[in-house]
C-alpha cells in the first residue's frame, strides 16, 4: 500500500471514530444530569443508534456497492450528519430529542460499514494490514475523550457541537479519498441491489454461529455504552470521560498485537477471550468504588482492548474474509445489523430498564444500585460465553491468513 493511501485511510479512521467518540461515551451523563431523563429514555436514545444500525445495512447494499462510488457516499452521509446534529443539539425533551438523535444515527450509521469497506477495497491483506489503519480510529475516540474530559463538558449539550464540526470536517475530506467505483451489473435482481444477497453467507455454519454470538453478546455489552460514563460519575470519578479514554489506549496496544493473536489463536479463540474479558470487566465494575478498590474501575476500563478488538475488529476481518469480493460491503452491514443493530437495540431498551429497576430516590435525587446492576450482563456474558465455545467450530486453516502475500 502507497504511503499516501494509508495517510489517507488512516486520517479517514480518526475523524470517523472521533465524531461517535465526541457524544456516545457521555450523553448518557448529558441526559440523565441536565435533561433530567430517567433509565428507560437514555436506554431508548442510545438504541436509536441500535435502529439505524439494522437499517443501514440495506442502504449500503442498495446505494455504495450499485450506484455511487463509495467515497461521494462517505462525504454525502457526514455533511448531513453535521447539521443533523446540531439540530439535535436544540432539542431539550424527550419527545423531541428522540427523533432527532433517530435522524441523525440514521446518517452516520451507513458510513462505519462505508469506512471499512474502502480501507479493506485498498488492501491485498486485511488480517495484517487494516488494524494498522484501523488504530487511527483509536486514536480519535481516545483525543475526543480526553477533550470532552479537559472542557468538563460531559454533562453539557456542548458534545453534540464538537461531534458536528468533526463530522462537517470528515464530509469534506471524504471527497479527496480514494475512489472505490460502484458495482453495476446487469440483470441484477432485487435481491441482489438490496444486498439482501450476502444471506447466503448464513448457510456456513460458522458464519451463522458468529452472528448469533454477535448479537447476544451485544445485549450485556450495552450496559458498559449506555452507562459507564454516569456510573463513573454517580460514584465520583473525577473526569471520568478522560480516564476512560485508557480504554482505548489498551484497545491500540492490542490492535498491533493482532497479527500475532491470529497467528497463535485464531478467529475462535479469540473471539473467546474477546468474551470472557466482557465477564471480567463487569464484575470488576460491580465490586469497585473510588476509594480503596479503584483499581477494579481501572481494570474494568483497561480491559477494553481486548474486549472491543477481539470480538468486534476480529469479527469484522473474519467476515471480510469469507465474503466475496461483490458481496463484502453488504457482509460488513451485515455484521453491523447483527452488533450495532439488532443486538445493541435489545440490549440498549433492556438495559434502560435495569437501571430503573435499580434506581433509588436518594435526598431528592435518584441513585442507582451499581452492583446489583452489573450483575445483569454478567450473568448474561457467561451464558454467551459457553454457547460460542461449544457451538463455533472452524478449521484452522479456514481462517484468517495473516502473512504478506
Amino acid at each position: 500500500m502507497k504511503l499516501k493511501t494509508r495517510l489517507q485511510l488512516s486520517t479517514l479512521m480518526f475523524l470517523q471514530y472521533f465524531i461517535w467518540g465526541a457524544w456516545y461515551v457521555t450523553i448518557g451523563t448529558f441526559m440523565l444530569t441536565d435533561l433530567h431523563f430517567d433509565g428507560t429514555q437514555v436506554g431508548l436514545i442510545y438504541g436509536t443508534f441500535a435502529i439505524s444500525a439494522m437499517i443501514s445495512p440495506f442502504f449500503v447494499g442498495l446505494i455504495a456497492d450499485k450506484f455511487f462510488a463509495t467515497e461521494k457516499v462517505l462525504g454525502t452521509l457526514h455533511l448531513l450528519g453535521a447539521l443533523l446534529l446540531y439540530i439535535a443539539s436544540t432539542a431539550k425533551t424527550f419527545p423531541l430529542f428522540y427523533p432527532s438523535m433517530l435522524i441523525y444515527t440514521l446518517t452516520y450509521t451507513p458510513t462505519m460499514a462505508l469506512s471499512n469497506s474502502l480501507a479493506f477495497h485498498q488492501m491485498k491483506n486485511p488480517g495484517v494490514q487494516f488494524p494498522g489503519i484501523r488504530v487511527l480510529g483509536t486514536i480519535g475516540w481516545i483525543i475526543a475523550g480526553l477533550f470532552i474530559g479537559f472542557m468538563a463538558i460531559e454533562d453539557s449539550v456542548n458534545q453534540l457541537y464538537v461531534g458536528a464540526i468533526a463530522s462537517l470536517i470528515l464530509g469534506i475530506y471524504s471527497f479527496t479519498l480514494p475512489h472505490v467505483p460502484p458495482k453495476k451489473g446487469a440483470g441484477e435482481s432485487i435481491k441482489q441491489i438490496l444486498g439482501l444477497d450476502a444471506l447466503a453467507l448464513l448457510k456456513q455454519r460458522p458464519f451463522a454461529v458468529l452472528i448469533i454470538a454477535s448479537i447476544l453478546t451485544c445485549i450485556p455489552l450495552s450496559f458498559y455504552f449506555s452507562f459507564t460514563n454516569p456510573f463513573l460519575n454517580e460514584l465520583g470519578m473525577v473526569n471520568a470521560a478522560g480516564k476512560m479514554t485508557m480504554g482505548q489506549m489498551s484497545e491500540i496496544i492490542f490492535l498491533f498485537a493482532m497479527p500475532f493473536f491470529f497467528k497463535k489463536l485464531g478467529v475462535k479463540k479469540m473471539i473467546l477471550l474477546g468474551m470472557l474479558a466482557w465477564l471480567i470487566r463487569y464484575i470488576m465494575f460491580s465490586l469497585g468504588n473510588v476509594e480503596s478498590l479503584v483499581w477494579m474501575l481501572y481494570l474494568g476500563i483497561i480491559l477494553h482492548g481486548i474486549c472491543y478488538d477481539f470480538f468486534f475488529v476480529t469479527g469484522q476481518i473474519y467476515v471480510d474474509t469469507k465474503a466475496p469480493s461483490n458481496l463484502r460491503s453488504s457482509a460488513q452491514g451485515m455484521i453491523t445489523f447483527a452488533t450495532y443493530g439488532f443486538g445493541m437495540f435489545i440490549g440498549t431498551w433492556f438495559s434502560g430498564k435495569i437501571v430503573d429497576l435499580y434506581s433509588v430516590t436518594d435526598g431528592g435525587g435518584i441513585m442507582h444500585q451499581w452492583d446489583k446492576i452489573w450483575h445483569i450482563p454478567a450473568i448474561i456474558a457467561v451464558i454467551v460465553l459457553f454457547f460460542f465455545g461449544f457451538v463455533f467450530r472452524e478449521k484452522r486453516q479456514a481462517e484468517v491468513q495473516t502473512s504478506e502475500n
